[in-house]
């Protein structure tokens, strides 16, 4: 308003009321410098409102350093939105902690071109905008490498429920993939149920105008006083309360989970299984309740392998006590990230979220030795494939009746066998391999094959020896490896 006093006595009210909260919080200043700002014809004027307001509000210099000291005496960070190209060079002289970008200014490109030779984070106000001026914005602070926000923002004071369009938040995340997204709030100063929904939506920056009323200084209809944003910022607490844990899986619940073991089916013995035996399906049944301590059916799966440690009657539950348990899954998360590793060798370039098949043929503990990976790119009337051998692995023998392939060696060397009869493969070697044509392939430092084909069919491939026929479980499909 134009009074620093007054301006003093709102940073420390609001500063009572933000210590409760884990927030971090930054009072924004405007800086015009209104000599040059107004044009001289203009100066003066009382007719025209922004012209009067901004003149009855003015502030020396002195005065603006004395309620940036009183800001971060109080614990706040301190930021300001200028307006023309002087008021960024006091925002230096000051050493703000960040700027703001004003809705009206996103578009002023001799200022955008001044703000961004500074060194400090940005904050952009998106009112009234078109997709395009956005786009504009985004690419020009992107392409300069800043460090900066986007703000939804309604420029219309106070903003009408009609008009909030809080799903322009989840539009701007979508569009704008690890650029910040925040809101600025113009909204009634008592609702609360917005600012959850904000932050429901994913927003993590806002910006709220806020006021002290006094019998001089009354609020206006958008301005919340200490009361008002006490309240908001409950709400706001409590919003990500509820939201919680968002970037990765939610941590363990222990209740929860002892919930859910409780309505699981135990494993239990079909017959008597001796000390040292493998456990197989049909040596075991799956029945409620579970025991305390005992394998569930949740345990079993075809990566699990059981060995009786000591006699297990029939009925009996199985237990940690008496049989051990062996997991095979962490060998498929040491197989995805060794082909991660070698992918990225070879910087050969793999479609995004494209299937991953391992194929185990002699089971995932001699993967090793004996194996492939395999990522389907397109499989129609032809098909395109990239195989995979890791450092010494060799891929059986085996033939395709229907079937006819083209090898193109794209990165390491491999030996292939043809009907028998060996040839190595190098880079840019290509080779076509007709039906009925035994092939296997060996690769003592790994190798990657692009693989041209006609349409693959699952059950066109037979190997030369019957033990890998013989293994249906010899193959694992992933979706989500690349990330």
């Amino acid at each position: 308003m134009g009074d620093l006093a007054h301006g003093v006595a709102l940073v420390r009210a609001f500063a009572e009321v933000c210590k409760p909260f884990p927030f971090q919080f930054a009072f924004k200043l405007q800086y015009r410098d209104l000599d040059t700002f107004i044009h001289k014809a203009m100066r003066g004027r009382d007719d025209v409102k922004y012209i009067k307001r901004f003149s009855e509000t003015r502030l020396t210099r002195k005065q603006f350093d004395s309620l940036v000291a009183e800001i971060r005496a109080n614990g706040f960070l301190c930021l300001s939105t200028p307006f023309d190209e002087p008021s960024v060079a006091v925002i230096e002289d000051q050493g703000l902690d960040a700027i703001k970008i004003a809705s009206c200014s996103m578009s002023d490109w001799p200022l955008l071109e001044r703000v961004v030779q500074t060194q400090r984070p940005l904050i952009a106000s998106t009112a009234g905008a078109t997709l395009e001026e956005i786009d504009r914005l985004v690419s020009f602070l992107t392409h300069r490498q800043k460090n900066f926000a986007i703000m939804h923002c309604v420029g219309e004071y106070p903003t009408p429920d009609a008009h909030m369009h809080l799903s322009q938040i989840d539009f701007l995340q979508r569009r704008y993939p690890g650029v910040h997204v925040g809101f600025s709030t113009h909204e009634d100063p008592d609702s609360t149920d917005i600012v959850q929904m904000a932050l429901a939506k994913g927003a993590r920056v806002f910006e709220k105008h806020v006021g002290l009323p006094t019998a001089q200084y009354p609020l206006n209809a958008y301005s919340a006083s200490p009361q008002q944003v006490q309240r908001w910022l409950e709400a706001a607490q409590r919003a990500l309360l509820l939201c919680g844990e968002g970037v990765q899986r939610q941590p363990a619940n222990p209740v929860e989970r002892a919930s859910l073991r409780s309505l699981q089916r135990g494993i239990f013995a079909r017959r008597s299984i001796a000390a040292g035996e493998t456990v197989h399906a049909e040596d075991v049944y799956f029945a409620f309740p579970p025991q305390d301590g005992q394998y569930t059916a949740n345990d079993w799966s075809k990566y699990a392998t059981f060995t009786a440690q000591t006699a297990v009657a029939a009925d009996a539950a199985l237990t940690p006590h008496n049989t051990s348990q062996r997991d095979m899954r962490a060998k498929v998360w040491e197989i995805v990230q060794r082909v991660r590793a070698q992918l990225a060798a070879s910087h050969v370039v793999v479609p995004a979220r494209v299937d991953l098949e391992i194929s185990h043929h002699y089971g995932l503990e001699r993967f090793d030795e004996a194996g492939l990976t395999m990522l389907t790119v397109v499989n129609r009337s032809y098909c395109k494939k990239l195989l995979m051998l890791l450092p010494g692995q060799h891929h059986p023998e085996q033939h395709h009746r229907q079937k006819e392939e083209t090898f193109h060696v794209l990165h390491g060397e491999m030996t292939l066998s043809l009907n028998g009869v060996e040839r190595p493969c190098r880079p840019g070697d290509v080779v076509t391999i007709e039906p009925g044509v035994r092939h296997a392939f060996y690769s003592a430092g790994g190798v990657i094959i692009e693989e041209l084909s006609s349409t693959h069919i699952s059950d066109d491939s037979f190997y030369t020896d019957e033990a890998v026929n013989a293994n249906r479980d010899r193959k694992t499909l992933l979706s989500y490896w690349m990330d």
